[in-house]
This record gives C-alpha cells, sequence and structure tokens, in this order.
C-alpha cells in the first residue's frame, strides 16, 4: 500500500460525531417536527449564507482529520515496505507546496523581500545592507519592482475567472440534478430560479458559493507563487498555519460540547423536574465545581498531563500524537468546567414548565417521568441549548487562544490561532510591527464566531416553539 492510515484519538471522536449527525439528520428527515424547523433555517438568507461558511470551516476541519503515514522509496527491490514517522493529513498534502516553502524570516504579505535588511554580497565581492530576495515568493518575477503589481492583478483576475468557471460547472450540475427530480426542463427550472420568490434562498445560496469559491481560487492562484499572508520568524507561509489552525478551533468548539451537553442536559433538567433532594445535591455538585477557578483547574490537569507525557516518552511515536492527546485532554477538562451554566440555566426553565398545565395533566394521567421529560420539557428548552451550546462555542474558540497565551492551551506544536496569537505578542514589539500573523489568526476566528453567532439566532428562531 502506498500510505496507511492513522486514527488519533480526536479523530475517532470527530468520526463518531459525523456518524451521530448523519444519524440525526435521517431521523430528523422522517419527522415533520423536526424537519420543519430546518426547513425554516434554510429558507432564511442568513441561515443559508451562514450554514455555507460554517461548511467550509468544517470541510477544511475534516480533510486535516483524515491522518495518514506515506510509504518510503524502496531501499533495495527485495526490502519490506518502510513507512515515514511523520503523520499528515489530507490537507497536508493539498498544501503540499505551503507546508514545504519555507523562507529564511519575516516577508510580509505578497512580498517579495525580506522583511528585514541583512548584509548581501556582492558579485565583485563587496557588502550592501539591503532586503534580500525571498526563496520561494515571487521567485518568478525578474523585476520584481516592476513586475509584482501587475502580476497580482493578473493572478487575482484568473484566480476570479477559474472560481466562476467552476460554480458554474457545479451549479449547472445541482441544477440539472433538482429539474430533473423536479420533472422539469433544465432552462425552466432556472427561470423560476431567477423570478420566483419562493426560491430566493436558492439564489442567495448559489451567489454565496460563487462568492466563497472566487475568494478560495483567487486565494489559491496567489498563494501558489506568493506568500498570501506572509511568513513568521522561522520562515513558515501564515496562511498555511491558518489553515491548519481551523481544525483546532473547531475541535475545541464541538468535541467540549459534546462532553459538556449530556451532563448539562440530564442534570439540569433533572434538578428542575424532581426538585427535592435532587434538586439539592444537583445544585451542590455545579456550586461547588464553579467555586473552583477554572483556570486553575486546567493549568492543574494540563501540568498532569505533561508529567505523564514526560515519563511515558515510549507510548508514543511522533509528536503529533502526543499533541493530540494534549487537545483531548484539554477538550475534556474544559467540558467539565463548562456544563454548569448551561446546567443552571435549565434548571430554571424545568422549574417553570413543570408546573405549566399540560405537564400537570400529564403527570395527573400517570404519563411516565421519562415521556414527560423527552416530549414536553426538553422539545421546549431545545432552543435555550442550540443558542448556549452555540454561544459556548465561540466562547471555546476565543478562549483557546487565551489558554495558549498563559502557556495551558494546546501544545506548542501544534497550529492553533492561539499559538500565533501567542508568537506575536513579542512581534508587535518590533520595529516596523510586524502584524499579519495576528492579522490572519483575527481573521480566521472573526469569521468563524461570527457565521456560529448569526447561525445560532436563526436555529433559535426556528426551534422556539414560543415564537412559532
Amino acid at each position: 500500500m502506498p500510505l496507511i492510515p492513522v486514527v488519533l484519538w480526536t479523530d475517532a471522536l470527530v468520526f463518531i460525531l459525523l456518524a451521530l449527525g448523519v444519524g440525526f439528520g435521517i431521523y430528523a428527515a422522517q419527522h415533520e417536527h423536526l424537519r420543519a424547523p430546518w426547513r425554516q433555517v434554510l429558507h432564511t438568507r442568513t441561515g443559508v449564507i451562514t450554514l455555507l461558511v460554517l461548511s467550509s470551516y468544517a470541510l477544511i476541519g475534516i480533510l486535516d482529520t483524515v491522518h495518514l503515514r506515506l510509504k518510503l522509496p524502496p531501499t533495495t527491490a527485495a526490502a519490506p515496505a518502510q513507512y515515514a514517522p511523520e503523520v499528515v493529513s489530507l490537507l497536508d498534502l493539498a498544501l503540499h507546496g505551503l507546508r514545504e516553502r519555507q523562507e529564511k524570516t519575516y516577508s510580509a504579505p505578497l512580498a517579495t523581500h525580506l522583511f528585514t535588511k541583512e548584509v548581501i554580497e556582492q558579485p565583485d565581492g563587496t557588502l550592501r545592507r539591503d532586503y534580500p530576495r525571498l526563496l520561494h515568493g515571487g521567485r518568478h518575477l525578474t523585476a520584481p519592482a516592476s513586475e509584482r503589481s501587475a502580476d497580482l492583478g493578473w493572478r487575482t483576475v484568473r484566480g476570479a475567472v477559474k472560481g466562476l468557471a467552476s460554480w458554474a460547472l457545479l451549479t449547472g450540475g445541482i441544477l440539472w440534478l433538482v429539474a430533473r427530480r423536479r420533472g422539469e426542463p433544465l432552462a425552466q427550472y432556472w427561470l423560476a430560479l431567477r423570478r420566483s420568490p419562493h426560491l430566493q434562498p436558492g439564489r442567495t445560496a448559489l451567489i454565496t458559493l460563487a462568492v466563497l469559491m472566487s475568494i478560495g481560487f483567487i486565494a489559491a492562484e496567489l498563494a501558489a507563487a506568493y506568500h498570501l499572508f506572509g511568513t513568521d520568524k522561522v520562515g513558515e507561509d501564515v496562511f498555511y498555519q491558518a489553515l491548519k489552525s481551523v481544525r483546532t478551533g473547531l475541535l475545541i468548539g464541538t468535541l467540549t460540547t459534546l462532553v459538556m451537553l449530556p451532563a448539562a442536559l440530564l442534570l439540569g433538567i433533572a434538578a428542575g423536574y424532581f426538585r427535592g433532594w435532587v434538586d439539592d445535591l444537583i445544585q451542590y455538585l455545579y456550586t461547588t465545581l464553579n467555586s473552583i477557578p477554572g483556570v486553575l483547574l486546567i493549568a492543574a490537569a494540563i501540568l498532569l498531563l505533561q508529567v505523564y507525557l514526560a515519563n511515558h516518552a515510549s507510548e508514543f511515536t511522533s509528536a503529533v500524537e502526543r499533541a493530540d492527546l494534549r487537545l483531548l485532554f484539554l477538550c475534556l477538562i474544559l467540558g467539565v468546567t463548562s456544563w454548569t451554566g448551561l446546567c443552571r440555566l435549565l434548571r430554571g426553565e424545568a422549574l417553570k414548565l413543570r408546573e405549566v398545565d399540560y405537564v400537570q395533566a400529564a403527570q395527573a394521567l400517570g404519563v411516565g417521568h421519562f415521556t414527560i421529560i423527552t416530549r414536553h420539557l426538553l422539545p421546549n428548552v431545545l432552543h435555550i441549548v442550540l443558542i448556549t451550546v452555540v454561544l459556548d462555542f465561540s466562547g471555546l474558540v476565543l478562549a483557546e487562544a487565551v489558554l495558549s497565551y498563559v502557556n495551558i492551551g494546546v501544545d506548542p506544536t501544534m497550529n492553533s490561532w492561539g499559538n500565533m496569537i501567542n508568537s506575536a505578542r513579542l512581534e508587535l514589539a518590533r520595529e516596523p510591527v510586524v502584524w499579519w500573523s495576528l492579522t490572519a489568526a483575527f481573521i480566521f476566528m472573526f469569521v468563524l464566531v461570527l457565521a456560529a453567532n448569526l447561525f445560532a439566532d436563526v436555529v433559535r428562531d426556528a426551534f422556539d416553539p414560543r415564537l412559532r
């Protein structure tokens, strides 16, 4: 085999999460009370736009989740197959050019020379202090000062044309399939899509897809010849680091939510519905946990993990596995410390809902507690769960940056927006300022958090039974 798959702990959890999502999607498609709210989400402009933006982030994260080891070239014809010790992902293979192109030190976005002056030896043997040419960025230019602007403009136009052409092919295929399913000619369905107010979300989706694909192809075209967001202190491409950090941000948000959601749902609704000693016990539990400073608990847990990793270094064959275990442990400890807020909200909502007429009638008719919770309480608190989960997702993505800043976040060898910001704190004190690492991390984080918050508002409005 030319490669062997490698499944890390976080990879397995992501695959389980994807399977649960597909299963829930199949289940929701068969039940109208679940299908109707999602249909409402897809019939709003904000819902369609943010869903496509989040899907683009998810695609990058999934590509970076499939890990493997490549086969090494055989030394002799009879030699057994050997595989490289380095673990790479599909995203690494797709971005092989960005991953391998390393400069000497800092360079500005789309630059052709280093950011700092160095002593350069001239052909005649004299020395001159100037900005050296980059090894990879703009190396195809013979006269960068005069050719760079025109080359950037041409590559931007070419990337936009490629993106729109790819979008046209993809859109044509999708429209042909939809028109065939509806039993209409393609021209008739295209005319209806352009004019019908009921198909406005479809038009919004196509326009958003065109914008995203154009941006993606323009970025790919520019990154093929330049460093789109410049390079860092050791000459690594910042755009590559920002793309690799997408998986870390998504895992911090989703896996932590997966850890805290069952405990918050079970304990919060149980405390509000059963009251009495159950309520007292659960309140004591989350009040005690809330009294422990979260940062200190996370720091203690990470330090214990570091001691374990140092004492059992032989159990890990690569640095990627060590970094992955630390990421998993960070998600677990964040989940343990972040479920109390949602639990308190659900307890208060359950205390109110247990007194409404239909719950009292169900109790009087002898309906079981589990049935009352699943059919009457849970649907009426689902909007609170959704908006809280997405807001917590946004907060966790930002919290990773803060924790990495104080060196108790993800492993320093792992790409993350927090590590990028942490490395940028000294760069901002330089003169002139090295601003692009911080800017790249800010742009990617801002778009993800903004899209998640807007999508949460749409989902909340769709699932809130009182608004319906």
